[in-house]
């Protein structure tokens, strides 16, 4: 149950940062960045928010069935959002290119987190 807590309020706060990086991408950083920027910015808030609802389930399934495979994919669905979103966040906002080369390990970061969840329900 603690396990699964913890990644209730990693989704929880994952997503109120959600919409305040959203908001602030869509009013602060628009007239700043460039259209590629912004479009590289707005990824990183549709990842963050697609991938906050995979660990809130992830949380919620761990209440009834607190599997090691469903603990892994809530680990790497935090992952994911820190390396994914988080570099493709700071890529737009400081054009800093070699920032571009963390963004491969948090999609594998995604990729295995969607697995164990798999692997997980398949076992549950």
């Amino acid at each position: 149950m603690n396990k699964a807590r913890g990644f209730l309020i990693s989704g929880a706060i994952a997503g109120f940062l959600t919409v305040a990086l959203g908001a602030f991408g869509a009013h602060a950083l628009k007239p700043l960045l460039s259209p590629e920027m912004l479009t590289i910015y707005n990824k990183g808030v549709q990842y963050q928010g697609l991938h906050t609802l995979a660990l809130l389930a992830t949380g919620l399934l761990l209440r009834e069935s607190p599997l090691p495979t469903l603990r892994w994919a809530g680990r790497f669905f935090v992952l994911g959002i820190i390396l994914f979103c988080g570099s493709l966040y700071l890529l737009a906002i400081t054009q800093t290119r070699i920032l571009g080369l963390i963004t491969p390990f948090g999609g594998l970061s995604f990729l295995a987190g969607w697995l164990f969840l798999g692997i997980g329900c398949w076992k549950s």
